[in-house]
């Protein structure tokens, strides 16, 4: 049927003398024979779409349209299909895309994605009549090659695994939960890690994780009880106690929040990266452990690795880093896309203010305003907001140099004092060297995502180039947010 059809690489055109516009077809599908076909063709030739380097189910083809209305479809595998996200009309012969063409070169490129097998809509077309097309809306070059970079970054995200994400060796630390919290305060510290999952003997499971904010909770509520945190009403608490009454605090700072506690967010190794991005994206939480059992019930779970998105990150950027050139995105810069938190500009309302700290804050104001602006770090800035520092949620655990909770005032700790405990090169498996970095607004996307994916790194600073006034913040959760979203 097809052995008439055009090459990939050839032209196709159903128009007759008159200007026409190269227009490059892409789309996302599980198949090895992908053809579009359309008005342009008279829907007589079939051209032969090819597979996107890097991408081995995202195929394109390169047409010729004169200016006006087209109808198209693609024909997959033996199989008519239609992309139902992309303009289209259906008449008593069918469903097809739509697509306008305007005189101007490259004016308008079709960007279309067909997802999994179960989900496609497809149907018979009949060859020989179509009813008349309603205009469909215009879609830009630049929002073509948006969509189909993140349509290869959710391809490939959707096509791999968990298991992509362990290590060639390396440990993994659980809590037990009738652990005094003083003493998990100090593990997190020696060990230079910010989170880890809680193991009930008992109950013969993983039920919870201990991070940062439950530190900066703990502190917080213990210091609005006595002058100074002591050391016996940290040792008093178990994790399982704390866990108990942690939900009743989260009402009271947030009356929206819900009652009760929440179950352990957790991924197995089977899982698509994309779903583990998701879950931590829907969840709000920086790590989700890796459990696997082989029992069909869940019994004797295995503590596989703690997935985060800065692992994912590197994957992905290890993958595409090759094929790059492939995905445009890449190379826009960072201040043109619609990725992490700006300070507005001058008649700009509707913006989210960018919360900032200065170094003679005090600690307690530092941590109430990491809970009420719910960021996970904030930028600390002189008079002229040139940036200094960071200070992040991870950063509480430093109080357990010295054990120095117990013989502080939040109120009367500063913030630089806090951020100077956090600068002990002795601590194991840190990474507070390298934990304020930098770009430019003019940066492009693909530097920030590979600096981001390095350990330890959770968000880059956009800085204004020489005096280092901070024009914005990206953080992990911006970036997968923009590719994968988070519902």
């Amino acid at each position: 049927m097809f052995s008439s059809g055009t090459n990939s690489s050839q032209e196709a055109s159903g128009v007759s003398g008159g200007a026409s516009v190269s227009k490059n077809f892409r789309v996302a599908v599980w198949g090895s024979r992908v053809f579009v076909t359309g008005s342009f063709t008279r829907w007589s030739d079939y051209v032969s779409m090819s597979p996107v380097e890097g991408c081995p189910t995202l195929f394109q083809a390169t047409c010729r349209l004169s200016p006006g209305m087209h109808q198209y479809k693609f024909y997959v595998d033996g199989e008519w299909r239609y992309d139902e996200r992309q303009p289209s009309v259906t008449g008593s012969y069918g469903t097809v895309n739509t697509i306008f063409v305007t005189q101007e070169p490259d004016s308008t490129t079709s960007l279309l994605s067909l997802g999994a097998p179960e989900s496609r809509k497809y149907m018979d077309m009949d060859h020989d009549s179509f009813q008349p097309v309603v205009a469909g809306p215009e879609f830009s070059e630049e929002f073509a090659d948006t969509e189909f970079s993140r349509l290869c970054i959710l391809n490939y995200l959707s096509s791999y695994t968990a298991y992509d994400l362990l290590p060639d060796s390396g440990k993994v630390i659980a809590l037990d939960v009738n652990l005094p919290v003083k003493q998990a305060f100090h593990i997190l510290y020696e060990q230079g890690i910010p989170v880890a999952p809680l193991w009930d003997f008992y109950r013969g499971k993983f039920v919870g994780v201990l991070s940062p904010m439950d530190f900066i909770l703990i502190l917080r509520e213990l210091g609005s009880r006595a002058s100074n945190l002591t050391e016996e009403e940290l040792e008093t608490h178990t994790i399982a106690a704390w866990k108990d009454a942690k939900h009743q605090i989260i009402r009271q700072l947030d009356s929206s929040s819900k009652s009760g506690q929440r179950s352990l967010v957790y991924a197995g190794p089977y899982d698509s990266l994309k779903d583990v991005a998701l879950k931590i994206l829907q969840n709000d939480v920086s790590t989700i452990p890796l459990i696997h059992s082989s029992a069909h019930d869940g019994s004797f779970p295995q503590l596989l690795h703690l997935a985060s998105l800065s692992g994912i990150l590197k994957c992905i950027c290890r993958y595409f880093r090759r094929s790059s050139r492939s995905l445009p995105i890449l190379q826009q810069p960072i201040c043109s896309l619609p990725i992490g938190t700006w300070i507005p500009k001058i008649g700009e309302s509707n913006r989210k203010p960018l919360a900032m700290l200065r170094p003679n804050a005090s600690l307690s104001s530092a941590l109430s305003l990491l809970i009420q602006a719910q960021v996970s770090s904030i930028p600390v800035v002189n008079d002229n907001h040139s940036l200094l520092d960071i200070y992040s949620r991870s950063d509480i655990t430093a109080l357990a140099k010295d054990k120095v909770y117990a013989h502080i005032h939040l109120d009367e700790m500063s913030v630089y004092q806090a951020l100077q405990l956090g600068q002990d090169a002795s601590i194991p498996n840190s990474h507070f060297g390298q934990r304020c970095q930098m770009c430019l607004a003019s940066d492009s996307l693909q530097m920030v995502m590979e600096r981001l994916a390095n350990p330890g790194i959770r968000r880059v600073v956009i800085v204004e180039a020489g005096s280092k006034r901070v024009q914005g913040i990206v953080s992990l959760g911006d970036i997968f947010k923009f590719f994968v979203g988070s519902t």
